[in-house]
């Protein structure tokens, strides 16, 4: 396999291969590129965003700041709204559904790192050559979710459909559909 490919299986990868090192220059270039524009150029901007996600629902608008890792591990559904400066580190699928609103500051956080500092410190081989290990775990948002300034979900987690999630939410375990839920970490209040 590919170090692309165990990223995205999810199993243990080298974050500093050179094909992925490429992939995350392209979103960067483009998330820059997406960052310049204005209110007025609503179409430049969808232009950017087919480029950069795996897939965009109809009607689905970000506003700047963006940044993504890879971009085409990220789909997003129809009738959605981003605010100011969202977050995607991208390197397992993040999968949001339709009518999602999205507050600022928010982040979708995949990756993790080894817990064994030994294999999380990153690593030289003898010709000099660097590597950096993790893993990640996909994060999937369900329809008609509400996630609110300041949150930050990490990676393994699925929040369900009618979701409303309170600011300043750091979501660690799974959210089940129809619920408020609010606090670090993020439970259950309604």
């Amino acid at each position: 396999m590919t170090e692309k490919e165990k990223m995205i299986a999810g199993l243990m990868y080298d974050a500093f291969e050179s094909e992925l090192i490429e992939d995350r220059k392209y979103a960067r270039q483009l998330a820059i590129d997406f960052n310049k524009t204005n209110e007025d150029e609503k179409d430049t901007r969808q232009a950017i965003l087919k480029k950069l996600l795996g897939s965009i629902g109809e009607n689905t608008n970000l506003e700047p700041d963006i940044r993504f890792d890879y971009g085409y591990n990220t789909t997003i559904g129809s009738n959605c709204a981003f605010n100011f400066n969202n977050v995607f580190l991208d390197c397992a699928p993040i999968t949001i559904g339709d009518n999602v609103l999205v507050g600022p500051n928010v982040s979708f956080l995949t990756p993790v790192h080894p817990l064994v500092s030994d294999e999380r410190n990153m690593m030289y081989d003898k010709d000099g050559t660097l590597h950096l290990l993790e893993y990640a775990r996909p994060i999937t948002i369900g329809n008609n979710v509400w996630i609110c300034g300041n949150v930050t979900i990490n990676g393994g987690v699925t929040i369900g459909d009618d979701v409303v999630l309170a600011s300043g939410s750091v979501v660690t375990k799974d959210i089940p559909s129809g619920v408020i839920a609010a606090g670090v970490p993020c439970k259950v209040i309604l």
